[in-house]
């Protein structure tokens, strides 16, 4: 069971990584090229020398970008299998699929939204090289609170639900999670590296298509995950085989 579920995921992954990777082309590309105008056009003002890139600009947004996309989405899709072979079952007693989609809205939020309003993504070519280990620490640290915090929500929620209604344990359940991560985000360092005189458009276009891909990537990955998981655990296989040539159609009742 657990092998198909595994694959169940590595199957959602795939495709959310494909899909990720189409949306990303269309709507990111844009705002990193602008924003690699202006940073070269600045060092160009201050008489800096810039360095050729390792790996062309046209082959980032074609194979790296899929690459990148669909390597992350198969590692994603395989961690989304096993948590839900953990989960299904013990929280509540909701079917396969609805458990996929709520546990795909849970990811998206706990690790991926919550710590984005605290560090948002910049563009690659904006920010402090000398600071990557420090941003990418600080960014870390949120997604655990984050994610510790949604736990105990859960928890805390199915404790409260034997006392009070379904929809009062969720609604404490949630402003309890709602007081961890605000604290955490008002005690945790900010970090500010973007000029002043960068483009706020540009800035802008870029965070919301950051935003954009990781809502396409966890949307894909539930639905898809929902469908194929409802067939594992119905003791169906993920894909129908075929009958052979003149075998005939089961009976109905």
């Amino acid at each position: 069971m657990l092998r198909n579920l595994l694959i169940c995921g590595l199957i959602a992954g795939l495709c959310g990584g494909l899909l990720a990777t189409g949306f990303a082309r269309l709507a990111g590309e844009a705002p990193i090229d602008r924003a690699i105008a202006f940073e070269s056009a600045k060092a160009k003002a201050a008489g800096e020398h810039q360095e050729a890139p390792i790996v062309s600009r046209t082959l980032q947004k074609s194979l790296g970008l899929l690459t990148a996309a669909v390597v992350y989405g198969l590692s994603l899709g395989g961690l989304f299998g096993l948590a839900f072979a953990v989960v299904y079952g013990r929280v509540g007693r909701a079917s396969p699929a609805r458990t996929s989609i709520l546990l795909a809205a849970f990811a998206f939020v706990a690790i991926y939204l919550v710590p984005f309003v605290k560090y948002p993504a910049n563009p690659p070519s904006v920010g402090d090289p000398d600071t990557i280990g420090r941003r990418t620490a600080l960014y870390l640290i949120m997604i655990l609170i984050s994610l510790l915090a949604a736990v105990a929500a859960v928890q805390l929620r199915a404790v409260l639900a034997k006392r009070w209604s379904a929809s009062t344990a969720t609604l404490l359940a949630g402003a309890g999670y709602l007081v961890v991560v605000v604290v955490a985000g008002w005690a945790l360092p900010s970090v500010q590296e973007v000029p002043r005189t960068f483009p706020a458009v540009t800035l802008f276009r870029f965070r919301e298509a950051s935003v954009g891909m990781q809502a396409v990537l966890w949307t894909t990955i539930g639905l898809v995950f929902a469908g194929t998981a409802q067939r594992v655990m119905s003791g169906q296989t993920i894909i129908p085989r075929r009958r052979p040539s003149g075998a005939a159609a089961p009976a109905s009742d």
